[in-house]
């Protein structure tokens, strides 16, 4: 599973051990450090799952903005009994301002799907794009407390590390507009989630939209008690057409490490220098 820890420990009771395939993007569950020196390579699987990842930041988004799933409940609880002006009233999203927190791939697809929507884009990455990228890619580029601040909805397609942990925490919650919605796609302890239920109970923001979570596969219970809170289960690569490329891809570096040959989506390539 994408959560279980490759750790150092597992890593070295594995002689034999030649390569760690990683069937996703993100590798913070594996030990690299350890893995180099034991010259075990580690692959993961880029670019392919962007598209599907982006597309399901999106999804998060208009379900949580126009309450898709509170209204498919209300019809099947068979509450729905005429049209009425205050009936499940959500947020629009066309024109309002979208703050993007992390600009990679998956980063820049989410904006490139925000343009027609006529939204305002901000981003924070930790290095700056040029000038002329940002103008081509319509985007304006922001510091994290002033993209909090301004932006109505906020997605979080950053990788974990060190400087990213907990990066979402109680003082940025209070930054947000208490009309703000938050989508995670990005990796779950990105968010501090015990500060995102007390943000969501005391209505300093609007609501939220989660693929993946602090204690993946646990989810924290006052999430499940939110009725403005769309949860997915960590399935942002999660169609057909993604997941059987990214089988290939980690199929074709395994053979390419058995085969003494170095596999073209190397995480660590410091084990072909010891």
């Amino acid at each position: 599973m994408l959560s279980d820890p490759i750790d150092g420990g597992v890593i070295k009771s594995n002689p034999d051990l030649k390569v760690v395939a990683n069937y996703a993007v993100g590798y913070n569950n594996i030990d690299v450090e350890a893995a180099t020196r034991q010259g075990v390579a580690v692959t993961n699987t880029p670019g392919v799952l962007t598209e599907a990842t982006a597309d399901l930041t999106w999804a998060l988004l208009m379900a949580v903005a126009r309450r898709i799933i509170e209204s498919d409940q209300f019809v099947r609880q068979g509450q729905f009994k005429g049209w009425g002006p205050r009936l499940m009233l959500g947020s629009d999203v066309y024109g309002k301002t979208l703050g993007i927190i992390g600009f990679g791939r998956i980063g820049q697809a989410v904006a490139r799907r925000a343009r027609g929507f006529n939204m305002e884009i901000l981003y924070n990455k930790r290095t700056r794009l040029s000038r002329d990228r940002e103008e081509k890619l319509g985007v304006q580029y922001a510091e994290v407390d002033e993209l909090l601040k301004r932006a109505d909805y906020i997605s979080i397609n950053a990788p974990l590390n060190k400087s990213t942990y907990h990066l979402v925490g109680l003082q940025e919650f209070e930054l947000m507009k208490n009309t703000a919605i938050v989508i995670n796609t990005g990796r779950g302890p990105i968010i501090d989630e015990s500060a995102l239920v007390e943000a969501l109970k005391e209505g300093k923001i609007a609501g939220a939209g989660l693929d993946v979570y602090e204690e993946e596969p646990e989810v924290h219970p006052g999430l499940m008690e939110l009725d403005n809170v769309v949860l997915t289960p960590h399935t942002g690569s999660g169609t057909i057409e993604t997941r059987d490329k990214m089988a290939v891809m980690v199929a074709e570096d395994v053979i390419a490490v058995l085969k003494g040959k170095r596999p073209a989506n190397l995480v660590n390539p410091g084990v072909y220098k010891n």
